[in-house]
């Protein structure tokens, strides 16, 4: 099996030059978890919900100010920091015909939870997340559980 057949192909995508609340709203509302750094279509980093959280920090961080809004509600007011300021760089990517075992090893190595998927030209084509492996692993684990039940039970094949 190969990234190509794992892959999400749309991917949400933001630029250095972004403020910190455009990935805040991607991944609140979208609900992902990692979005590549692009600059003319090239990967140039990675930004994860983790670098979101670190750069916002605890609530006594002078990143973020907690205001009254005079109805009892609560504001959060984030002090505007461009995404060049808390992306990876240097992102580990895969190219599509990649095996995918080596891409989960790769993400299991370096302690990472998804992998830009580019061409030789290092231009986005998709992202890979663990989701997507543990997703495939979860059918064929499955698919082997049956089977062994079956034997177990002196059933032939289906």
């Amino acid at each position: 099996m190969r990234v190509e057949d794992l892959m999400t192909s749309k991917v949400f995508t933001v630029e250095q030059h972004d403020l910190i609340d455009r990935v805040f709203f991607l991944i609140h509302y979208e609900r992902i978890r990692h979005l590549p750094v692009i600059e003319k279509g090239k990967v140039i980093g990675i930004v994860s919900d983790r670098d979101l959280y670190k750069a916002l920090g605890p609530k006594s961080n002078s990143n973020a100010i907690e205001a009254a809004t005079g109805t009892g509600a609560t504001e959060l007011h984030v002090i505007p920091k461009k995404v060049q300021h808390i992306m990876h760089r240097g992102v580990i990517t895969v190219s599509p015909d990649t095996y995918a075992s080596e891409a989960a090893a790769k993400m299991a190595d370096n302690k990472i939870g998804a992998l830009p998927v580019v061409d030789k030209d290092n231009k986005l084509l998709g992202i890979l997340s663990s989701t997507d492996i543990l997703r495939v692993f979860s059918k064929i684990e499955k698919a082997s559980e049956e089977r062994d039940k079956r034997i177990a039970a002196g059933i032939s094949h289906k």
